[in-house]
């Protein structure tokens, strides 16, 4: 496969790390924005390998890892993923958010791990083994994320210990081999709290790209059981009325939507 030239006219999503490159905006309500492939300066492109990245929209933008920040540079500002999510439009952060977890794939597939031979791109999205031909393709990690109501008026709240913040969360965890999505639920308000839950309904989904992960979220009733966290997990966690419920997680993730939803039903 070619290696691929800068596009003027489409989307620039460049990293620095986990850091996302942005230019002032100032017009459309948000403070920052991608910029365009023709508005970046050609120095900090030259030798750097470019990725198209189909978007679920069917827009296409451009992807690549820079080797240094911008922060000093007038207009542009470099900003952690999940920051950029209150700086930039919402498309935006999704764009971003799928060319990042291209470069995190690009980055830890450069060689191929079955039999440790240097891989070869042949599409935007697949390498292969030039002596075994083992293909490898961007991973996706399922998690499962839940809502875990007790009657109309409280739902179960967790601090897990590796949470940055005192805000509060949901039970959630990685699906295992040879699991259903339902059956990961039950598992895993188990294993973290000592729970049984029924009634598991399916919510919504949402692509996590920390590095690439796809949460699942779910709703489930209490079915019995006392509180016994997971000491090396959680460093709390309780049921909370809807009248007094603790730091809510951030907007842009599902734990806060399935929250928001319950709480506008009574």
């Amino acid at each position: 496969m070619k290696d691929r030239q800068i596009n003027v006219q489409l989307p620039l999503c460049a990293f620095y790390g986990d850091k996302l490159l942005l230019i002032n905006e100032g017009k459309t309500g948000y403070k920052y924005r991608l910029p365009l492939g023709g508005e970046m300066p050609a120095s900090w492109i030259k030798g750097k390998k470019i990725h198209y990245v189909l978007l679920p929209t069917g827009n296409t933008v451009q992807a690549l890892a820079l080797d240094k920040e911008y922060n000093t540079t007038e207009g542009w500002k470099t900003l952690g993923l999940r920051a950029s999510f209150d700086h930039i439009a919402p498309d935006d952060y999704r764009a971003a958010g799928k060319a990042y977890q291209i470069l995190y794939w690009d980055a830890h597939s450069r060689f191929c791990p079955a039999c440790g031979t240097q891989t070869e791109q042949h599409t935007d999205i697949m390498k292969r083994c030039p002596h075994c031909g083992f293909e490898l393709y961007p991973p996706v990690s399922t998690a499962i994320i839940v809502l875990v109501r007790r009657g109309k008026d409280e739902i179960l709240m967790v601090h897990a210990r590796n949470f940055r913040g005192t805000f509060y969360g949901l039970v959630a965890g990685f699906v295992e081999a040879g699991e259903t999505l339902e059956q990961c639920v039950q598992r895993e308000v188990r294993e973290e709290t000592g729970l049984e839950v029924t009634n598991i309904r399916y919510f919504d989904s949402q692509p996590w790209p920390y590095p690439s992960g796809l949460m699942v979220g779910f709703t489930a009733d209490y079915a019995g059981g006392k509180i016994k966290l997971q000491d090396d997990e959680l460093s709390a966690g309780a049921f909370y009325h809807r009248d007094h419920l603790p730091e809510l997680p951030q907007k842009l993730s599902i734990a806060r939507r399935l929250i928001e939803a319950w709480r506008s039903t009574r």
